[in-house]
């Protein structure tokens, strides 16, 4: 199901339950439905809050991780957050990151899914086709495991994005920042406990790729869902729901 975006000045947001905070970070080409599984199952024990990090609409000039991370960093002060589980896909798990190495005190317990940060094969390095259907529906279904899990309303919507100029020139910059800024000499001191739940089948962040997050980050497990690709919690929403909340209960009474 859909849920209500809420707007508080600049921001927008999904915030529903109450409880424990969820913080849920979507990626590049990303969109609040995309965590629907995940409210729906979370919602009533914990409050699960998305903010729609502004991908097109930021400045030029600021269009980067770092840029996104200042823009959490605002939406977590003014919605006076803490004491979190941060779960980011794709880019989103890119700001989840960096977002933690600067306030772990902030941070209960990291769940990454698909992320960046270390090598990533994308649609945004470079200049995506504007006005290419066929190309468009090709890539956005190579993000999944079954072609089919992708919409006509997941396309369209990616090929509404592509067909705007200035979004096509913040998602080249983001992607290209994103490459730029690798994180293997930092994520060793992320101290807090890390969930990192993959596709067995991601063409885009691949296997070796969450192996390397798990051999960098201490206190770090990982789980592969198979016949997944980039976005489990899409793909195959039950496993991925039943490992995130293993993983979150862990230790509680």
């Amino acid at each position: 199901m859909e849920y209500q975006v809420k707007k508080e000045g600049k921001f927008q947001f999904v915030d529903e339950g109450q409880g424990e905070v969820l913080l849920l970070l979507h990626g590049l080409f990303g969109a609040l439905s995309n965590w629907n599984s995940v409210v729906e199952e979370f919602k009533k024990d914990f409050r699960v809050i998305i903010p729609l990090m502004p991908i097109y609409t930021m400045p030029r000039r600021k269009a980067s991780v770092e840029g996104l991370v200042d823009f959490i960093e605002e939406f977590v002060a003014e919605k006076n957050l803490e004491n979190m589980t941060l779960l980011g896909n794709s880019l989103g798990g890119h700001v989840a990151l960096i977002y933690t190495l600067k306030y772990q005190e902030n941070v209960k317990r990291l769940v990454l899914t698909g992320s960046s940060g270390l090598f990533e094969n994308s649609m945004g390095g470079s200049f995506p086709k504007r006005g290419d259907y066929k190309y468009i529906q090709e890539r956005v279904q190579y993000t999944f495991y079954n072609p089919e899990t992708a919409s006509k309303a997941l396309i369209d919507e990616v090929f509404d994005i592509t067909c705007s100029i200035p979004k096509c020139l913040n998602i080249v910059a983001i992607a290209k920042a994103a490459q730029r800024h690798n994180l293997a000499g930092e994520i060793g001191n992320i101290s807090v406990p890390t969930c990192l739940i993959w596709g067995l089948n991601d063409t885009i962040t691949p296997p070796p790729v969450a192996h390397e997050f798990n051999k960098l980050i201490p206190h770090s497990e990982l789980w592969f869902i198979d016949e997944c690709c980039h976005a489990p919690m899409m793909e195959q929403p039950r496993r991925f729901g039943k490992i995130l909340d293993r993983f979150i209960r862990k230790g509680e009474s």
